[in-house]
C-alpha cells in the first residue's frame, strides 16, 4: 500500500520549456500515478519555449505576480492570468506563457500525468509568432 507523503518544493528541476520547476507531487518524487503538482515561479522577462503537452491536461492557480500567455495552433490567441486566476490548458494545446514584469510570477502546476515532462512537444516552428 502506497503511504501518505508530505514534502516541502525545495529541490529543482529544468523543464523542457525552458523553466525550473520547484519539484512537487510527481511519480519520481512520491511514486504518483495519475497526477503531479509542481511550484513555478517565473522572474520578470522569464518566457517558456513555445510547447505542448501532447497527453495530458494542466491546472494552474496564480499565486502571485502576472503572467501573458499566448496560446492556439498559431499561437493568435492572448491571455491574461493574475493572482488569483485559475487556467485550464487541455492536452495537445500549443502555448507559450511568459511574465511581462515588473515582479516574479509564483503559480501552482497540476497536471494529469505523474511524468509529466514525457509528454512535453517542443513547437519551434512557433517561436516567430510571439515577439
Amino acid at each position: 500500500m502506497t503511504q501518505c507523503q508530505k514534502l516541502r518544493p525545495t529541490d529543482t528541476f529544468d523543464g523542457k520549456q525552458g523553466f525550473t520547476y520547484n519539484a512537487g507531487i510527481a511519480a519520481e518524487t512520491v511514486g504518483s500515478t495519475g497526477i503531479c503538482m509542481h511550484l513555478l515561479t517565473i522572474p520578470p522577462g522569464g518566457r517558456a519555449k513555445a510547447h505542448k503537452h501532447a497527453t495530458h491536461e494542466t491546472a494552474i492557480y496564480m499565486l502571485e505576480g502576472v503572467t501573458v500567455m499566448y496560446w492556439g495552433e498559431r499561437l493568435e490567441h492572448r491571455m491574461e492570468v493574475v493572482a488569483g486566476d485559475l487556467l485550464y490548458i487541455p492536452a495537445g494545446m500549443p502555448h507559450l506563457p511568459f511574465n511581462p514584469g515588473p515582479g516574479p510570477a509564483t503559480a501552482v502546476i497540476s497536471r494529469t500525468d505523474p511524468n509529466e515532462q514525457e509528454s512535453v512537444v517542443l513547437l519551434p516552428e512557433l517561436e516567430g509568432f510571439v515577439g
